[in-house]
């Protein structure tokens, strides 16, 4: 874990967290200094200019610019104005459920959709490949068909209310057994 200098007067379970959130992010996929400057953005009680997030992480200017673009690309964060500073400000999204609504949107939109679109594309063209087997065309009709069902169950899932949703992953398993899924008495 890389260290955050000790003129960012952050303090240490602030330092910590950004640096911890940043090791996350890279195990993600997300760059390092994207995932840390979010996570000083999130824990940050008031907007932050770009300068100031190069002072508190350490980082340059240049890396903080573009980690900036990636995060609004990706609407975790927004600018601020601030009466009498022409300066940009930033802040991240607080809502810890909109915040993970929008990376699973933008994830989804970055890997599922091209990956839905690409088997789309593969089995359209297997259907007309004699070279192809029955059983490797229902290998892949087989791989579309989870692909779409889980694609479009995230969509169904980013409509439910907060509440519910959260009702919902709170019962965990209790779930299964509402619907009676895994229950022995039904096997007897």
């Amino acid at each position: 874990m890389t260290e955050i200098s000790n003129e960012s007067r952050l303090s240490p379970s602030v330092a910590k967290f950004v640096l911890h959130w940043g090791d996350l992010g890279s195990q993600w996929g997300v760059n390092r200094s994207v995932a840390q400057i979010h996570a000083l953005l999130f824990i940050s009680d008031a907007p932050l200019t770009a300068e100031d997030i190069a002072a508190k992480l350490s980082m340059a200017r240049s890396n903080v610019s573009n980690s900036l673009r990636e995060l609004l690309g990706w609407r975790l964060i927004h600018r601020v104005p601030i009466l009498g500073d022409r300066r940009d400000h930033y802040a991240a999204e607080a809502d810890i459920w909109e915040m993970a609504a929008r990376i699973a949107q933008g994830r989804k939109e970055r890997e599922i959709d091209p990956a839905e679109a690409a088997l789309k594309s593969c089995l359209a063209e297997a259907q007309h490949d004699a070279q192809v087997s029955p059983e490797a065309r229902a290998k892949l009709e087989g791989m579309l068909g989870f692909v779409s069902t889980m694609s479009r169950w995230h969509d169904e899932m980013l409509g439910v209310p907060k509440p519910a949703l959260m009702a919902l992953i709170k019962m965990g398993s209790g779930i299964t057994r509402l619907i009676n899924w895994g229950s022995k008495s039904k096997e007897k």
